[in-house]
């Protein structure tokens, strides 16, 4: 417990390594790896600089006297100016080369962007993990009948694993959207005040080529291959819109998918786990609340209310550079991020443990059946010399009984109020032949087959470990 306020973010939700990875711990020690690297370049590129400065430099990553900085930063008011100051005083003969033509958006901008990049990739796989689970879970029930819906009213048969495949559509193109960002992330280099390199040019006495060379050198560092063509002074803000817009996008997926578990725990039909000793209500004691699907809706509208922060920040940039991101950036990014982590959580630890109650779904299909039937028993009337559209009018009347009937409170009788007309021409027992669910499931089994096939290669070798989370 604390007496100061925490994100639940933070306390409840998000795993241990995407709380590591936006520490300000991270976020310090790569500003000094991004140092380094700079000194490395500049040093290679004939700047004069020793193998002593920057061996201080590196030895020196770790070594961040946050005490001092705070002191630093309380009166110079530049978090980068006070992160120098403490860097020089634990590396004191590479002091005057620490920032050399650079300035903050160097450090900051280029941190966030490794930070960023490390989080997709790490969010890519928990996606992968949510993905793998419903392929078993499609795989597993593909030729298993249900009640499909249509406005939330029955409709014709599906699938329960056909069901799943939807939701997994969904993830499997967030999945693409994030393969496209990381794809062709960018690095935004070292350019400047303004994005002009113009520091940089009357260090290496005009050698522009040098310039180039001391970004490849830096990218290179860090394991990215492209770089913003032009820029001001940050890297442009649109990638961040980006970003959240994909984090978004998962966000409407989980969503969809724990809404629909939401509906169909409701029928009884589909329960998301439910420990052994787990309180569903302090009231009602035989409650199975979906608090985890709940809690993957709730904190998926959080997401996608998020993405305006982007949108916003990056239609706001003035010319080369304004600072009115910068408070925004560190609140949404950083959260966006972690929220996407725990509902990603969320989703693998729900579809982990789904469970299907096979004699419910049973119930309602075979309630429902004869209404679905009612197609095939048309065409079977026909086929004995019946007139379509009398036939038509018969079902229709008697649907109307059978209905009206069960909105009483009795049992669907749709096939004795169909063998009691003698136009229709069909006996009881005949038209129950007809009544077999796997005749009204179409393609669903083989389009889950074909659908897990596209699938495979996506998850293939992909490391599977449960997943518990805070209830």
């Amino acid at each position: 417990m604390t007496d100061k306020y925490e994100s639940p973010l933070s306390s409840r939700y998000a795993s241990d390594y995407m709380l590591k990875l936006f520490s300000s711990d991270t976020r310090y020690k790569t500003w000094r790896r991004l140092w380094v690297s700079l000194a490395k370049a500049e040093k290679n590129l004939g700047l004069p600089i020793t193998d002593e400065q920057i061996a201080d430099l590196e030895k020196n990553i770790d070594n961040i006297d946050y005490e001092c900085v705070k002191q630093r930063e309380a009166e110079v008011r530049h978090d980068v100016m006070a992160h120098i100051y403490a860097y020089g005083i634990v590396a004191p003969s590479a002091s005057g080369i620490i920032h050399l033509g650079a300035t903050s958006c160097y450090v900051t901008d280029n941190a966030d962007i490794v930070i960023y990049r490390d989080a997709l990739l790490y969010l890519r796989n928990e996606l992968k993990k949510v993905i793998a689970n419903l392929a078993d879970f499609a795989e597993k029930y593909k030729a298993l009948p249900t009640l499909g819906y249509t406005h939330y009213q029955p409709a014709q048969l599906v699938t329960v694993g056909k069901r799943a495949t939807l939701w997994m559509q969904d993830f499997v193109s967030d999945l693409e959207e994030i393969d496209f960002i990381i794809d062709n992330f960018k690095f935004l280099g070292c350019r400047g005040t303004t994005g002009t390199e113009a520091s940089f040019v009357e260090l290496f006495d005009g050698d522009t080529a040098k310039i180039d060379r001391m970004n490849e050198l830096i990218a290179k560092d860090f394991g990215f291959e492209k770089k913003f063509a032009v820029c001001g002074q940050t890297y442009p803000r649109k990638l961040d819109s980006r970003i959240l817009s994909t984090l978004s996008a998962i966000a409407q997926s989980a969503y969809r998918m724990a809404n629909d578990i939401r509906l169909l725990q409701h029928d009884r039909q589909v329960e998301e786990p439910f420990e052994k000793n787990q309180i569903g209500s302090s009231a009602m004691a035989y409650k199975r609340n979906p608090m985890r699907s709940e809690r993957i809706c709730s904190l998926s509208r959080y997401l996608m209310a998020d993405v305006a922060n982007g949108a916003m920040t990056a239609s706001t940039q003035w010319l080369e550079r304004t600072l009115d991101d910068s408070a925004n950036r560190r609140i949404s990014m950083p959260e966006g991020f972690l929220c996407a982590d725990a509902v990603l959580r969320l989703c693998q630890n729900v579809t982990d443990g789904l469970h299907v109650n096979e004699k419910i779904i049973a119930k309602t299909v075979s309630e429902y059946l004869p209404f679905i039937a009612t197609e095939n028993l048309l065409m079977e009337a026909t086929k004995k010399g019946g007139n379509r559209q009398e036939l038509h009018e018969i079902i229709r009347q008697c649907s109307m009984k059978a209905t009206e009937e069960m909105k009483n409170g009795g049992s669907c009788d749709l096939l004795k109020y169909l063998s009691a007309e003698p136009k229709f021409g069909l006996e009881y027992e005949e038209m129950e032949k007809l009544l077999c669910p796997s005749l009204y499931i179409g393609r669903c089994a083989e389009q889950v087959d074909n659908f897990l096939k596209e699938v495979q290669p996506l998850i293939k070798d992909l490391e599977r470990t449960a997943v518990e989370i805070s209830l």
